[in-house]
């Protein structure tokens, strides 16, 4: 931890400033402390005037008509500049890249471990089914669908919880959901019966849609439009990590299991379930509900990670995560047909990433279910099938990160990324059943289709998950407030998350043991991405192109026709903060504009 003095913010030109006496340091300090804890009518009071006395002597009076009230007005606006370059209102890079370290290690792998375990609780029915599962209960093909389209049903419809970030506090909120996932998938160790398993899965449908697809917009509360994708790929990734954690694990459950009064199917599902339930209770003290309440930072560090997203959310009317009260039911639904909530559901760039989404998602559901049954049918044991199903979703956490890391480094290429991962895993799926349908036909030796078709499976996974994580990303940074944010994510989620319900009957027993079908109709669907993904960039562009949009990433206030920042007042600690707005003109004439990502 650096010391106080080491904390001091530094000023980017210090060249142009006088050098700061002790005495000058305590005046910044306290004025710093009035402009972040008072009031915000207070705070536009206290930086108009802090450390520059009276604002009349240093600021000419612009309602003046005199000749020289032009030359007055840029005088202001220079004054302004240097103001916001004092010592008081900066911060350095250091300390910005260290509470952002803070939450990466703190917060995003936290939440990564919580996705980890709601994805092994979701999927380990998969490695259930080949331990056992549909002998003991007597299941038939269409049973067994019939338990996978039940979590998927109550996923899609109880999408719209996503809401339920801004109305809950996260802490409370997200431990909630990790309780009841992990109840009810424990409890499927006990079942008997087809019908005690379906609503079991349907249940499990409804917990982990309230959690799992609200992640990426609740990070939006601690990082800025080009810091997403690697943060939502830390999460996202622990989905491929919990896939080959759960093939692993299934094969010592399994085989531990196999001589004991415990049938291994029943101790996969408590055993995997089980730890989500003592989680919930670390989930209640380590979730911050937004960065002024994170325990792990220090209160100047709490401040700056407020400020130093003001450059995304100042154009943002709606309430913060924690300003909502939950009796106020008639609020909230006003809100909710307000004119941000229309310009949103009436865009059609959601509905275009929902059908991306969709597209994704007809061959990732299938994968982490049917794969393990895929590879066991290239004539491996069972017990080999969950070894062999383990590397390539490894190799795939790694990829998404690399991923989610370019994407955020190369400027507008949120895309250009999509397009390549769903190329891949197109091309993979389509090679795995080209070369099963060789082999079914004899032409090519079985032992041979078998190495390829493995070996594609790799291409897949890192295609598919990498996907995922670009087209959340994508939807999250190309909405203004977090209200739209909210509505995009929902709208994603609902028509993606049909997809599933198309994956899980894409691999019926009587197709193996090559699933050809399968595989050609997930490779299409993954060429689909690529030439919609194609299409949604150009769509972006020409959307830029329409609002004169030349900004950078974050919404930039500019000059109206008065020649005074229209949302300066409300933005002016942030506009000097990192010197971001130093190279904007003066005399700009123009009204905000928001710069979609390509």
């Amino acid at each position: 931890m650096s010391s106080h003095h080491d904390a001091l913010p530094l000023s980017k030109h210090t060249s142009r400033q006088p050098s700061a006496t002790r005495s000058d340091v305590r005046q910044h300090e306290k004025a710093d402390s009035l402009r972040f804890d008072a009031p915000r009518h207070v705070q536009r009071h206290s930086i108009e005037g802090e450390d520059d006395g009276p604002r009349t002597s240093t600021e000419p009076d612009l309602s003046s008509d005199e000749p020289g009230a032009e030359d007055d007005d840029d005088k202001r606006r220079l004054t302004r500049a240097r103001r916001a370059n004092t010592l008081s209102k900066d911060y350095t890079e250091n300390e910005e890249t260290a509470i952002i370290k803070k939450f990466d290690r703190k917060l995003v792998l936290f939440l990564a471990f919580l996705y980890l375990l709601s994805f092994l609780d979701r999927s380990n029915i998969g490695n259930a089914r080949i331990a056992g599962l549909e002998k003991a209960l007597q299941l038939s093909d269409v049973q067994f669908d019939y338990c996978l389209v039940a979590f998927y049903v109550t996923y899609i419809t109880f999408e719209w919880m996503i809401l339920l970030y801004r109305l809950v506090p996260a802490h409370v909120y997200i431990s909630l959901c990790v309780l009841a996932w992990g109840v009810v998938a424990s409890l499927q160790s006990v079942v008997t019966s087809f019908t005690q398993l379906l609503a079991l899965r349907a249940c499990l449908g409804i917990t982990e849609a309230a959690f799992g697809p609200g992640v990426p917009f609740y990070m939006t509360f601690f990082y800025r439009r080009s810091e997403l994708a690697y943060r939502v790929g830390l999460q996202i990734s622990a989905a491929p990590l919990a896939t080959s954690f759960a093939s692993s694990l299934a094969w010592v459950i399994v085989k531990l299991s196999q001589n004991s009064p415990i049938e291994p199917w029943r101790a996969l599902f408590l055993f995997e379930g089980f730890p989500s339930i003592i989680t919930a209770i670390f989930a209640w003290y380590f979730i911050p509900d937004s960065p002024d309440t994170a325990r792990y930072l220090t209160p100047r560090e709490r401040k700056v990670a407020r400020l130093r997203l003001q450059d995304e959310q100042h154009h943002d009317t709606s309430d913060t995560p924690n300003e909502q009260s939950i009796a106020s039911k008639q609020h909230f639904y006003a809100r909710l047909v307000s004119s941000e909530s229309i310009r949103a559901l009436s865009s059609p760039i959601p509905w275009l990433q929902a059908l991306i989404f969709l597209s994704i998602n007809v061959s990732f559901a299938s994968l982490p279910v049917f794969l393990p049954t895929i590879i066991r049918s290239m004539n491996f044991s069972a017990l080999t099938s969950q070894i062999l199903s383990a590397p390539p979703y490894l190799l795939s956490f790694g990829f998404v990160l690399f991923i989610g890391r370019l994407s955020d480094s190369i400027p507008d290429s949120r895309g250009i990324c999509l397009m390549a991962c769903s190329g891949l895993s197109a091309t993979s799926y389509f090679t795995i059943g080209l070369f099963g349908w060789l082999a079914s036909s004899d032409i090519i030796p079985d032992s041979l289709s078998i190495i390829i078709r493995y070996v594609a499976v790799y291409g897949a996974a890192m295609g598919l998950f990498s996907s995922v994580v670009l087209i959340i990303t994508w939807n999250l940074n190309n909405q203004p407030s977090r209200k739209e944010k909210g509505l995009a994510m929902m709208v994603m989620n609902v028509v993606g998350q049909c997809g599933p319900l198309i994956g899980v009957n894409l691999f019926p027993k009587h197709d193996g043991p090559h699933y050809v079908s399968g595989m050609l109709v997930s490779g299409f669907f993954m060429l689909g991405v690529v030439m919609l993904a194609g299409l949604l960039r150009w769509k972006l562009s020409h959307m830029n192109r329409m609002d004169g949009g030349k900004g950078t990433y974050e919404m930039v206030p500019y000059q109206g026709n008065d020649g005074l920042d229209r949302d300066n007042e409300e933005a002016e600690e942030a506009e000097g903060l990192m010197g971001r707005r130093a190279n904007a003109s003066i005399g700009r004439k123009s009204t905000s504009v928001f710069r979609y990502m390509l």
